[in-house]
C-alpha cells in the first residue's frame, strides 16, 4: 500500500486497507456485481475480543464493497459441530460437561440454563453484542448444515479425492500422516461421540467404523444421515467451495507456510477446481489494564460485550479500523483509555474539517471515521465530550449522569446530544469503578467534614479568598493557574509541597486532577469554602 509523508515525517497510507483490499476482489473478479465474504469461529466457549477482529475485518471489506455499489453476502459460520474436546475453566456443572467431551458441541447441555445447547448460549450472546456495532451478518450454524446433509457431495468429493488430500498435506508436514487417515471423523450414532475409527469407504455415501466406547462395528450414509464431519483443513476448502467465498480473513496461526490456509488454497484448486478466496492476515489482540474480575485462564481476554461496557459502539469499531490487520495490539482498560476516546475524537474532527492536519491525513482519518461509524455519518460534527474531563465531573458528582449533565449544558444542545453524553458518561463512570487507577479515583470531601487544620493556612487562607473573589469568577483556565501560582510563590512554597497540601483538603489524597479546573468543575465558591475547613 502505498504512503506519504506529513509534516511530523509520519507515513500515512493513501488508502485504507480494507478499500485496497476491495480494489484487490474487483481485480480478480472484474465485471462480478455479488461477493461473498466469510468469517466464522467455534463457540466452545465465551467469545472473547480478539476474536471479534475476525468478523470486524470482514465487516470493513464488506463495507468498502457496498460503499462501491456492489452487493455482499457476508457469511459468518458457528463452527458448532466441532467436537468439545475441553472443559473451559470458571463454567458451572463442569461434570456435566465432562461427561459430554467428544460430542458435537451443539449437543452439549446448557450449564447456563439459558439456551438449547452450550453452543448456542455462546453464539446467542455473541450475536447480541454484535447489533450494537451495526455488524448484520448471515449466521450459518454448521451443526444444521452437516446434520441436514447438505454437504453430503463436498464429503463425497474429498473421500475421493483423498489420495490427493494427504499429498497436500504431507508436503505441509515434517512427518507424513498415518498410513490410516481419513478426511473425515464421525460421531457415533449410538453415543453421540467421535471416538471412532474409520473402517472403509463404499462409494458413493457409506462409511464403515468402529466405536471405541460402545466397542461396535457400524456404518453411517452420510446423504441421509448425520455424524460424518470433514476435519478442518479439508472443511474449510471445502465450504469455500461450496459458498463460492470470495474474500475470508485467517488468524496468525492459520496464515504461516504449510498452514491451514496454504493447504486449503491448495486442496479447493486440486479437488474442487475453483480458486480460494482473497486472503487477509489478521494478528492477536490482547488486553491491558484488566482486573481479576475479568481475566481468563487462558490470558487476558475480554468479552466483545464487557468491551462495550467501557468503549462506545463507534470508538470499538475505530480502534481495529486505525490499525491495519496484521499487526498485533492491545485494548486499553488502564489509563490509555482516555487517549484512545482523544484519538477517536481527533478523527472525527479531522472527518469534519474542525482539526488542522495535511490533506492527506485529513483524507485518509475521514475514511476511518466513515468505517468506524455503526451506520451512515452524522451529516455535522456532533457534540464531543472530552473523556478526562467528563470522568472528573462524574467523579465530583459522585457517578450521578443527571447532575453531571447540566455542567454540560451548553454543549448538549440537541437530544441526539444527550444522548451521546450519556452513552459516554455511563462508559466512563464503569471505567472508573471497575479499571481506573486507584490514584485517579477520587471522592470531594463533603462540606464541613472532619479535616485535619492545614500546616500552610496563610497560602491557603489566600487561595479561598482568590476562589471567593468576584473577579475570579471570569478568569479562564490558565489565568486562574496562575493567580493561584502567584499565591504560593508569594508564600515561598513550591508546587511539591503546596498542591498536595490543597488535594489533602479537597479529596483527602496528595494528587487530583489540574488544580485550576479542578477549582472550575468544583465550583470556585465549593471549592473555597472546602479550603476554610482546614484552616
Amino acid at each position: 500500500m502505498s504512503t506519504s509523508k506529513t509534516a511530523e515525517n509520519e507515513e500515512i497510507p493513501s488508502r485504507h486497507w480494507a478499500d485496497h483490499a476491495a480494489d484487490e476482489l474487483l481485480k480478480i473478479h472484474p465485471g462480478k456485481e455479488r461477493f461473498v465474504c466469510a468469517s466464522g469461529i467455534s463457540p466452545s466457549g465465551m467469545v472473547h475480543i480478539g476474536n471479534f477482529r475476525e468478523v470486524i475485518t470482514v465487516e470493513f471489506v464488506v463495507r468498502s464493497l457496498r460503499d462501491r455499489g456492489k452487493q455482499v453476502r457476508f457469511l459468518y459460520s458457528w463452527d458448532d459441530y466441532d467436537a468439545f474436546r475441553k472443559v473451559p475453566a470458571n463454567l458451572p456443572q463442569k461434570e456435566v460437561l465432562e461427561k459430554n467431551l467428544r460430542r458435537p458441541i451443539s449437543e452439549v447441555p446448557d450449564v447456563f440454563g439459558k439456551a438449547k445447547s452450550y453452543a448456542s448460549y455462546f453464539e446467542k450472546v455473541f450475536e447480541g453484542d454484535l447489533a450494537p456495532l451495526g455488524i448484520q451478518p448471515n449466521f450459518i450454524y454448521q451443526n444444521e448444515e452437516y446434520r441436514s446433509c447438505k454437504y453430503a457431495e463436498g464429503i463425497k468429493t474429498a473421500l475421493e479425492n483423498q489420495a490427493d488430500i494427504v499429498k497436500i498435506l504431507n508436503a505441509a508436514r515434517t512427518e507424513d500422516l498415518p498410513a490410516d487417515w481419513w478426511c473425515v471423523s464421525i460421531f457415533c450414532s449410538g453415543c453421540g461421540k467421535d471416538a471412532t475409527v474409520v473402517q472403509g469407504y463404499d462409494a458413493p455415501y457409506t462409511l464403515r467404523y468402529h466405536c471405541k466406547i460402545c466397542k461396535a462395528d457400524k456404518q453411517v450414509n452420510f446423504q441421509s444421515e448425520p455424524g460424518v464431519k470433514l476435519l478442518w483443513r479439508v472443511d474449510w476448502p471445502m465450504r469455500w467451495a461450496f459458498e463460492n467465498v470470495d474474500f475470508e480473513p485467517g488468524g496468525k496461526d492459520h496464515s504461516s507456510q504449510g498452514g491451514s490456509f496454504q493447504t486449503g488454497a491448495d486442496i479447493i484448486r486440486k479437488v474442487w477446481k475453483k480458486e480460494p478466496p482473497y486472503y487477509v492476515q489478521y494478528d492477536f489482540v490482547l488486553a491491558k489494564g484488566l482486573g481479576a474480575k475479568l481475566s481468563s485462564s487462558s490470558g487476558n481476554l475480554i468479552t466483545l460485550g464487557e468491551a462495550l461496557e467501557i468503549y462506545e459502539p463507534a470508538v470499538l469499531r475505530w480502534i481495529f479500523a486505525s490499525r491495519k490487520p496484521n499487526l498485533d495490539f492491545s485494548i486499553a482498560f488502564d489509563l490509555d483509555v482516555m487517549r484512545t476516546y482523544d484519538d477517536f475524537d481527533r478523527c472525527e474532527r479531522f472527518a469534519f474539517g474542525a482539526e488542522e492536519g495535511e490533506a492527506k491525513k485529513a483524507s485518509y482519518e475521514k475514511r476511518i471515521y466513515e468505517l468506524s461509524c455503526t451506520t451512515a455519518p452524522p451529516a455535522a460534527l456532533p457534540a464531543q465530550f472530552g473523556f478526562r474531563h467528563l470522568c472528573n465531573q462524574l467523579q465530583i458528582q459522585e457517578g450521578d449522569i443527571e447532575k453531571t449533565l447540566k455542567m454540560y449544558e451548553d454543549v448538549c444542545r440537541t437530544p441526539l446530544d444527550k444522548e451521546r453524553f450519556k452513552s459516554r458518561a455511563s462508559r466512563a463512570w464503569k471505567w472508573i469503578s471497575t479499571f481506573a487507577p486507584e490514584d485517579f479515583r477520587f471522592t470531594v470531601r463533603a462540606a464541613g467534614a472532619a479535616i485535619e487544620k492545614s500546616t500552610q493556612p496563610k497560602a491557603v487562607g489566600e487561595v479561598a479568598a482568590l476562589l471567593e473573589s468576584s473577579k475570579t469568577a471570569d478568569l479562564t483556565e490558565d489565568a486562574l493557574a496562575s493567580a493561584v501560582y502567584e499565591v504560593m510563590k508569594a508564600n515561598g512554597l513550591d508546587a511539591k509541597s503546596f498542591f498536595p497540601e490543597v488535594y489533602r483538603i479537597l479529596v483527602g489524597k496528595r494528587n487530583g486532577p489540574k488544580l485550576a479546573s479542578f477549582f472550575q468543575a468544583i465550583g470556585l465558591k465549593r471549592s473555597a469554602s472546602l479550603l476554610r475547613d482546614a484552616l
